[in-house]
């Protein structure tokens, strides 16, 4: 299976804290990879060297099989990664449609062509209501599913999300594992950083945790669940 990000002996100190520590993961075309870990295992950190927010103290970071290690985070999106945060940041004074127009003006060109695809989207996310609504109107959920919806009109070919589900209803969180389990059977690789266990056995492929910054265990939703040292350091969450 072919390596879409990789990531080798990654490490970031803070001071004489290493957040994370010779870190290697590998992220295979086509599936959901999710990354967890108890509070403070180094799963923010992560993500964010691997989006280019932060730099590394050594190792590398390979993208599409380019060393995007000190690129800019414009240069990784450029290059086909999109990142959706973990706080919703969409324009809220202006409509969702709008919104998507903003994301999509770049990418689509044509003004026929930009309206379908903000039609796509609009249903796409179950907004197609709401679409004359103004963002800051909309329920929490619905926020991070425009968001999502911005982070898909880059068309990237890796989307990077930093807990989709936080704030989220149980109901809403079912929903948006529905949402990337479709875009994921369109062809879409997700790596999501995640602490909900109900959420990532609902959407995960492969999983791979993080403990005290480096990997801890790596495998099947089913073996990391089953892995009783996974269960531990959970204190017994990982079974709830």
């Amino acid at each position: 299976m072919t390596a879409l990000l990789e990531t080798r002996s990654l490490t970031k100190h803070f001071g004489g804290h290493a957040a994370v520590s010779d870190v290697s993961l590998s992220v295979t075309q086509g599936e959901i990879h999710c990354l967890i870990g108890p509070n403070g295992a180094g799963k923010s950190t992560l993500f964010k060297l691997i989006v280019g927010t932060h730099e590394p103290t050594s190792g590398h970071i390979a993208f599409q099989g380019a060393d995007v290690t000190r690129q800019r985070p414009f240069q990784r999106v450029q290059r086909g990664m999109s990142i959706k945060m973990q706080a919703p940041s969409v324009f809220k004074e202006l409509p969702v449609r709008q919104n998507l127009h903003i994301a999509l003006q770049h990418h689509v060109a044509g003004h026929a062509a930009l309206t379908r695809e903000e039609d796509r989207l609009l249903e796409l996310l179950d907004l197609s209501a709401d679409a004359k609504k103004l963002a800051g109107e909309l329920a929490h959920g619905q926020q991070q599913w425009l968001e999502i919806g911005m982070a898909l009109a880059l068309k990237p070919v890796l989307l990077l999300m930093d807990e989709p589900t936080a704030g989220l209803s149980p109901e809403e969180t079912f929903k948006t594992g529905e949402l990337i389990q479709k875009l994921n059977a369109e062809g879409m690789t997700v790596l999501v950083v995640e602490h909900d266990m109900a959420f990532i056995r609902q959407i995960a492929q492969r999983v791979t945790v993080l403990h005290f910054g480096k990997v801890f265990a790596e495998g099947s939703i089913g073996e990391v669940i089953a892995d009783p040292r996974v269960a531990e350091i959970y204190l017994g969450k990982a079974h709830d």
